[in-house]
């Protein structure tokens, strides 16, 4: 098979699992029809385009190349694993939670003053449901205008035992895992709270998390820019989530 044909395969696959092909464009500042080139086995992408795209999917660049229907790329009797995990993860029951913009405030260790306040875009496609959570927005205007997202999680969410979990991989910087596991909190107010492994400066740290659905309208890129520390003292932090952290910091919880 020409080497044009097992990019466009392998690059199908790969984009399956994401929102969209213009998502994967956006995310590695490539153009779309330039990408659909290699997509359609027209084109192939240079050196430096390849390694661009195999970072990104979190592949080597054999990976890329490879003819997946030629014998020996899978072992025999076994699925492979990627798609293994994925079937395992995403059985019934899906969690019981809402598609739509979530804020999520993470505590700061050693700051009990100060949160972390992300945004969580939930999506929910039959019996899956798959998340995007962006933290941190930095922007630099000038000559030429630069917008970026220093935390960009994408993942799906499980249901195990009443406890809803989120498990994701950052697209930004190093790559790392994110887990978080969460519940409906027993009040009146929908709120889900609990864990979530964030890494740090001196690895990974265990930190407390609240999630609520914003309700009211709001632009994507809107919330975006929203998702930064916040100091509880601040007037415009959702008091439900200032009163349940100060509970939970007056508790030692």
């Amino acid at each position: 098979m020409p080497i044009r044909k097992n990019i466009s395969e392998n690059l199908k696959r790969l984009c399956e699992s994401h929102a969209s092909v213009s998502a994967v464009c956006r995310e590695l500042d490539i153009n779309r029809t330039q990408f659909e080139r290699y997509l359609q086995g027209t084109t192939v992408p240079n050196r430096k385009t390849a390694k661009l795209i195999c970072d990104y999917f979190g592949i080597g660049e054999d990976q890329l190349y490879q003819n997946q229907s030629e014998p020996g790329t899978r072992i025999p009797g076994l699925p492979p694993v990627s798609r293994s995990l994925f079937e395992s993860l995403t059985r019934p029951p899906t969690p019981a939670i809402a598609g739509g913009l979530y804020f999520t405030y993470f505590s700061i260790p050693g700051q009990a003053d100060l949160l972390m306040r992300s945004v969580t875009f939930v999506r929910r496609d039959a019996e899956l449901v798959t998340f995007r959570r962006v933290t941190g927005w930095v922007e630099r205007h000038g000559p030429a205008t630069l917008a970026r997202a220093r935390g960009n999680h994408y993942g799906v969410a499980i249901s195990r035992l009443n406890w809803v979990y989120f498990n994701g991989v950052n697209r930004r910087q190093v790559g790392e895992p994110s887990l978080m596991a969460v519940q409906w909190a027993p009040i009146s107010e929908p709120v889900l709270r609990g864990t979530a492994m964030v890494l740090t400066g001196s690895g990974p740290a265990f930190v407390s998390v609240i999630m609520r659905q914003h309700l009211t309208r709001i632009r994507p890129r809107d919330a975006i820019r929203m998702a930064h520390v916040v100091s509880l003292d601040d007037p415009g932090v959702d008091q439900l989530v200032v009163s349940l952290t100060r509970e939970s910091q007056a508790s030692g919880s």
